[in-house]
């Protein structure tokens, strides 16, 4: 089965790909080359649906499985910020630090040190079969300063629940059982197989 992901984020992609061993996972662009989409979701599901969606029409492959992925952290002392916008929360083009750094900054100002924090992932899966949701949550908290470079986003300043490192510290295995991506790509798997039969 070939899996496209409506994603080029290289994080994502290694992500799923290592959570699919199994399968052919291509993201879109190798496909479709660049291609632009705008997500203006107001929800996860909602902005995870127009990506799969865009893909979809896009490759006019009714055989084709198209997975996307929106995912962001939430600080509820932030009134969830960042949520939705957490790949562009200090702008348009951000790169994560910049995005990392501004969400350190806004708990820098509360006075924490560190606060509850919880990860979504909505994971769209479209094919001409039909059109589903799923979500996988991680909770634990943010840091005011970040520690190690594993992982990619937030991973810096997360920490788990039961966990006293942050994901960027963690090992990649470890990281792989808690995950946000990884509990919705679990509920999401049979679907993706019915959808590629």
């Amino acid at each position: 089965m070939r899996i496209i992901l409506a994603t080029s984020n290289k994080g994502k992609v290694r992500e799923i790909r290592e959570l699919f061993e199994d399968e052919e996972v291509i993201p879109f662009t190798d496909l479709l080359g660049p291609l632009e989409i705008e997500e203006n979701g107001d929800t996860f599901a909602a902005n995870a649906l127009i990506k799969a969606r865009t893909v979809f029409e896009a490759l006019h492959d009714d055989n084709a499985v198209v997975v996307s992925d929106d995912s962001g952290i939430s600080v509820p002392l932030l009134k969830n910020e960042p949520g939705i916008y957490s790949a562009r929360y200090a702008g348009e083009g951000a790169t994560d630090r910049q995005n990392l750094e501004k969400l350190v900054r806004k708990l820098k100002e509360t006075g924490f040190v560190s606060t509850p924090a919880f990860y979504t992932a909505a994971i769209a899966v479209v094919g001409a079969k039909g059109e589903y949701v799923v979500h996988g949550w991680m909770h634990g908290s943010i840091i005011d300063t970040p520690r190690g470079d594993g992982g990619f986003g937030y991973d810096p300043i997360f920490i788990p629940e039961g966990y006293t490192q942050t994901l960027g510290e963690l090992d990649p295995a470890i990281k792989r059982e808690l995950s946000h991506r990884a509990k919705a790509l679990a509920l999401a798997r049979p679907i993706i197989e019915m959808l590629g039969r």
